[in-house]
């Protein structure tokens, strides 16, 4: 009994480090997804699927992502704190097409795009871009959107910038009110904008990307429908992209965060 007794503090002061080992280790991840918004990297992969592999701190986390595909809907637990990315073809291809590095803070959600062009240079190198992640969800009966402009030919190098109107569909010509978003630039992201549901069966809605060039906004714009009634507390995430292997705007993906099924 006397020998239990003594053994008994040590076995306590184990299991507590056994504690204090097991946050720290939890501690010291977050959870990210990743967008592949490259467009000329659209020619990689099987079948020309645009596959990328990603490695974080020299392990790989992501295999096969594709370009402009919703693949970055799904989050993987990954190191925190100042983290290495390196991208690579896939499959099997040893030389990196960029890498970057950024700082990730623990217990945090977020997504993750790569952007710019494969083998481009100034406003077009490769860049990894962060965004923090908010998937609480909005009052019900509201939805909360928020957009990434990846989309390379919105063009820096002009000034380029985009202006965003989400309307329930059918619209009634958005370009008469305020933009719900305003002056987006490339490789940002807005914050949540919340919008109550529409409340025409099915109807969804219709998404205006306006290209703005030194205070000029261009015309045509972009148009992206939703269809679908989201009719719930949402939240969405869209990305903007260029066509793939194109050199102009014209693509866009919608992320499901959270009861959002676009």
């Amino acid at each position: 009994m006397l020998r239990l007794l003594k053994t008994l503090p040590l076995l306590l002061a184990i299991a507590a480090l056994s504690v204090v080992a097991t946050s720290c280790s939890s501690g010291n991840t977050t959870q990210a997804r990743i967008f592949n918004a490259i467009p000329n990297t659209a020619q990689y992969g099987p079948g020309n699927g645009g596959a990328l592999d990603i490695e974080v701190n020299g392990t790989q986390q992501f295999s096969g992502v594709t370009f402009g595909t919703a693949s970055a809907s799904t989050y993987t637990n990954i190191p925190s704190g100042n983290v290495t990315f390196e991208v690579f073809q896939s499959p099997g291809v040893t030389t990196p097409v960029f890498s970057d590095s950024t700082t990730l803070s623990a217990g945090t959600e977020y997504t993750l795009v790569a952007t710019g062009y494969a083998g481009g240079v100034g406003t077009q190198a490769p860049a990894l871009l962060s965004f923090s992640d908010d998937n609480t969800l909005p009052a019900d009966g509201t939805i909360n959107f928020r957009v990434i402009n990846a989309a390379l030919n919105a063009s820096p190098s002009l000034d380029g910038s985009v202006d965003i109107w989400i309307e329930p569909t059918p619209d009634n010509n958005p370009i008469l009110e305020p933009a719900t978003i305003q002056n987006l630039p490339y490789q940002s992201a807005s914050g949540y904008v919340n919008v109550p549901y529409n409340q025409t069966p099915g109807a969804g809605f219709t998404m205006y990307v306006y290209t703005v060039r030194g205070g000029t906004r261009l015309i045509p714009p972009f148009q992206i429908n939703f269809s679908g009634s989201l009719n719930n507390a949402s939240v969405c995430t869209v990305v903007l992209t260029d066509v793939p292997n194109g050199n102009e705007m014209g693509a866009s993906v919608g992320l499901d965060d959270a009861n959002c099924p676009l």
